[in-house]
């Protein structure tokens, strides 16, 4: 796998939170968390991190129930994903994000502290991707 940055969300209808990591070392860490109030805010603020962090790839967590199906925020996150192919033209991922917010919840001590989980969220997020692609 090339060295490559990538920048990876845990979609939420309040809160997305964003990672980041490299393909060389492997390891994705919290980077923010956003207010998911506008359209407008959202994409502007993660055209600004596209610019800092220059990724080469988006990573999105899909929301599927236990069983693996769709659920009513999988079309959300499949959304979101199919905007940030269409807006910043980098190519998508979806991950399966199942457990991934009680993971983050459990990491912090069982708090939100913040909404920072939706961060650690999407962490988790990406090391699964890093993890499945090693």
């Amino acid at each position: 796998m090339p060295d490559e940055t990538l920048l990876a969300f845990d979609y939420g209808t309040q809160f997305i939170g964003v990672a980041v990591g490299n393909t060389l070392t492997a390891h994705a860490r919290p980077l923010e968390v956003l207010g998911n109030t506008s359209r407008d805010a959202r994409f502007a603020r993660i055209e600004a991190l596209i610019k800092e962090w220059q990724p080469g790839r988006l990573v999105v967590g899909l929301s599927l129930n236990v069983d693996g199906e769709d659920q009513a925020m999988t079309a959300h996150c499949r959304k979101f994903a199919n905007q940030l192919k269409g807006r910043f033209g980098l190519p998508v991922v979806l991950v399966d994000e199942r457990g991934t917010s009680l993971a983050a919840q459990s990491e912090m001590g069982g708090s939100r502290r913040g909404q920072r989980v939706d961060a650690v969220a999407a962490a988790i997020i990406l090391q699964s991707y890093f993890d499945d692609h090693a």
